[in-house]
């Protein structure tokens, strides 16, 4: 018997949180499955609460405030016990009936991570636009070989969090942060339907946050553990250019021109300095790195209370 823990990230969807549950209820049920149903209500101030603590079985994790979807699923990553995980939308738009051939294809072609593809998306035009814009330039960065990150319905072996903590926005490239750990994954095409209560939680604020972690992430899958290879070589490469700038200064000097009216001295001046912090900051880059690999990490979220029924 395969055991699960499904793992639902919920704010403000008091509209269709029961009837999520009651599917993958049935859908675990229906396949077999030993199950729990782990809901993070990411500090709603709506009935979210109310509605998931009268449902069973569930654990219902219960922020202090609201701190975002990223946090929501790594709290609820972090208190699952069984061998697969499973995670979802709280707005009812993945569907719960997807879940066994995901977990099917992920047995089958030995993957450690599958993740949904919404190709048929259910949305409206803007937010397929800027999703779709969003997509390019995560492939341009970091070209995770998946059609669609954003996608939340997703199934890993629970081995993926062992030694993860996610941050920010990272809950959309999951997939890149777990291939650049080594782990395989695949994508296979699942249901999307309509969002049928509540509203969006998408803005242009999340946009500019999943853009800088986007940087953020393509950093850690470069440079995570050799950031002087980046910022020195940056810092080496601007001393050169300062070197460059107070040869043709020195050669104007001895030849008679009139140094005041040139960009020379100023520039070998300006690579110079730029060059030794930017190395420096490198070497500072490179001590911390290390310490933040040998140390443990905090979770930036509150629990206020955990329910189990």
């Amino acid at each position: 018997m395969k055991k699960l823990s499904i793992i639902i990230p919920a704010y403000n969807e008091e509209g269709s949180i029961v009837k999520l549950h009651e599917e993958v209820v049935a859908a675990c049920r229906a396949a077999g499955y030993e199950f729990e149903i782990i809901i993070v209500d990411d500090g709603s101030d709506d009935r979210t609460f109310e509605k998931v603590r009268q449902l069973k079985p569930v654990k219902l994790i219960r922020f202090r405030k609201n701190f975002g979807q990223t946090a929501a699923l790594d709290a609820g990553i972090k208190a699952a016990k069984n061998e697969y995980l499973i995670t979802l939308d709280g707005d009812g738009q993945n569907d719960p009936a997807d879940m066994p051939k995901l977990i099917k294809y992920l047995e089958d072609n030995k993957l450690d991570a599958v993740s949904g593809w919404r190709k048929n998306r259910q949305d409206s035009f803007s937010k397929k636009f800027v999703s779709r814009g969003a997509d390019r330039l995560r492939k341009f960065f970091i070209n995770d070989q998946v059609h669609d990150s954003g996608c939340t319905l997703k199934v890993y072996k629970k081995e993926c969090f062992d030694k993860l903590s996610l941050y920010g926005e990272t809950h959309r490239f999951i997939p890149a942060i777990l291939a650049i750990k080594g782990f395989k994954i695949g994508e296979l095409v699942v249901n999307h339907r309509p969002r049928t209560a509540g509203q969006t939680k998408y803005n242009w604020q999340r946009i500019i946050k999943g853009l800088i972690d986007l940087i953020s992430v393509w950093f850690w899958s470069k440079y995570a553990v050799r950031p002087l290879h980046l910022l020195g070589g940056l810092g080496l490469t601007m001393i050169f250019f300062g070197l460059v700038a107070g040869s043709i200064s020195i050669v104007d000097f001895f030849s008679g021109s009139d140094l005041s009216n040139t960009l020379w001295p100023l520039l070998s001046f300006f690579f110079l300095i730029m060059g030794v912090q930017m190395f420096i900051l490198g070497l500072i880059a490179d001590v911390n790195s290390k310490n933040y690999h040998e140390s443990l990490k905090n979770t930036p979220y509150s629990i206020k209370e955990i329910i189990e029924n």
